[in-house]
């Protein structure tokens, strides 16, 4: 007999609060650094599992192909990789704009991982969830562990910290940041000296792909000189979202009220765990 819905699955975003290149790998995968933090703000999923191996994205962006979206290949990848022959109907509900910086398809298929190995009791450790992750992408398994932390190798060696956490307000600038050709550009600085935690914790790094992008997209250039007159500006990832860091939920909503029309934005807690560990807590409890 098929299993009942299980709704409310978070995937939620994330920021980079710095992000350096440190080297580059013989098979030239680049190194980085870079701190993660989570925020209450992402996508939903819903999981009906099915008596068949069927895996169906009922749900989800038009912009992006069932067949291409990485929560339809984490559960087929779950499915291989354990042998379970049991299948899902998933429903994606997008919040999180695409090509922006913040984790979404990463997030998406962290949740389905860990919601599926719930759900068809295939038992997988987090470790070893993180690393059938890690194939998908290399910001799948600090969603999976759910844990704000520092990142070193390509995203994937990661040490838990404690931060602060602000109220952010996140910026999309009208346009998409093609990551692959920013990862190419010739002036990317790719060799700066590695930093520790501690000199993070002082105010020290900045993002790598920033100047990159701020060169050849003039819209995410407007939005982080017009988002730096509220404080230090920042881009996540390779962009295009921009953010900065508020004390109060009430600053964070004045700045977002003031936006220039045509801007889209968001007001989000940081978070230091994600919302995904409470609600896997909350399925084992039943």
């Amino acid at each position: 007999m098929t299993a009942p819905a299980s709704r409310g699955w978070p995937a939620p975003a994330k920021l980079n609060l710095f992000l350096h290149i440190t080297g580059r790998r013989a098979d030239g995968y680049h190194l980085l650094q870079t701190v993660f933090q989570f925020l209450d703000h992402g996508d939903t999923l819903d999981f009906t599992p099915r008596d068949d191996q069927r895996i169906a994205r009922a749900t989800g962006p038009e912009q992006l192909p069932a067949e291409t979206d990485l929560v339809v290949r984490a559960a087929q990848l779950l499915q291989v990789r354990t042998g379970c022959r049991a299948g899902a109907d998933i429903h994606l509900h997008k919040r999180l704009p695409l090509r922006a910086g913040l984790g979404g398809g990463s997030s998406d298929a962290a949740t389905t991982l860990v919601a599926l190995n719930h759900l068809w009791n295939t038992r997988l450790t987090p470790a070893a969830l993180a690393q059938l992750g890690l194939e998908l992408g290399a910001d799948v398994p600090v969603f999976i562990y759910g844990q704000a932390a520092w990142a070193e190798g390509v995203g994937e060696i990661l040490t838990p910290v404690e931060l602060p956490e602000p109220w952010f307000v996140v910026v999309k600038p009208p346009c998409e940041v093609a990551t692959r050709e920013i990862f190419q550009a010739p002036e990317l600085t790719r060799n700066s000296p590695p930093i520790t935690i501690a000199r993070f914790r002082s105010g020290e790094g900045g993002n790598a792909f920033e100047p990159v992008v701020r060169k050849r997209y003039p819209a995410v250039a407007e939005v982080l000189d017009w988002l730096s007159l509220q404080g230090p500006a920042r881009l996540t990832g390779t962009g295009a979202c921009v953010f900065v860091a508020c004390g109060r939920e009430i600053d964070a909503r004045r700045v977002l009220q003031a936006l220039p029309g045509g801007w889209r934005g968001f007001v989000a807690r940081g978070k230091n765990r994600s919302p995904l560990l409470d609600r896997l807590a909350a399925a084992q409890a039943r």
